[in-house]
């Protein structure tokens, strides 16, 4: 396949992705735990918020999404720092958009990914925790969430193919990733088959990266995957 000396954009679009994709991950997991404890806890009110956050972001597409969090997120954040006195205009970039609005999306889903995860963790647990002086949070960390982490894996796996392909609606507000570098190189080349079949080569390489760092993720965090005990 000849990229005509535009290999070089292409490799940075895909580091560009891999970077969103890996932040948006990370920042996604820490809303669906989030997300899953507040909708298994005890209070009406953390139990409303929840179930309106999962259900207005799941019923939202992600594009529009990106667009409302880039185009309106730097007024929101100018009048957030307003009331604290802070008069410079603060400009929020495709990038931090970016990030911010597949995190939201993807903790909505992950968020039932996790409850029905707790949900099968018996009850039974958490009382054997407290007989031995062990506190809810300490519980939570050592004893629930490794049981957590491994039925969710399969999951979570899933909603992150998702999350890496939903990469490329960010290059609508700018952001220089793998869809963006290929539509710069068929502006100068005129040659749209080769370059969008080359994002699509390069999409469907880290989708197995992906795919089999989560079967070996899956291997390790099952016991009797590794032949072990139980």
């Amino acid at each position: 396949m000849d990229l005509q000396g535009f290999g070089h954009l292409l490799l940075s679009g895909t580091w560009v992705t891999v970077q969103l994709a890996v932040a948006s991950l990370i920042v996604g997991l820490m809303f669906g735990l989030m997300g899953a404890a507040a909708k298994l806890s005890k209070s009406k009110v953390l139990r409303g918020i929840a179930t309106g956050y999962t259900t207005f972001v799941r019923g939202m597409p992600e594009l529009l999404l990106v667009l409302m969090l880039y185009f309106g997120g730097s007024q929101l954040v100018g009048v957030i720092a307003g009331l604290f006195g802070y008069e410079e205009y603060i400009e929020i970039g495709p990038f931090v958009a970016g990030v911010a609005a597949l995190s939201i999306a993807f903790g909505a889903y992950a968020t039932e990914v996790f409850r029905m995860a707790m949900m099968a963790i018996p009850k039974g647990q958490w009382e054997a925790s407290q007989a031995f002086g062990m506190s809810p949070l300490k519980t939570f960390f050592r004893i629930i969430l490794p049981q957590v982490w491994r039925l969710a894996l399969p999951g979570l796996g899933n909603l992150f193919q998702v999350l890496l392909k939903d990469t490329a609606l960010v290059s609508v507000v700018g952001l220089s990733d793998i869809l963006r570098q290929a539509s710069v190189a068929i502006s100068a080349t005129k040659e749209p088959f080769t370059f969008y079949l080359a994002a699509l080569l390069i999409y469907l390489a880290l989708t197995a990266v992906a795919t089999g760092l989560t079967l070996w993720m899956e291997k390790v965090a099952d016991p009797a995957a590794r032949g072990t005990r139980v």
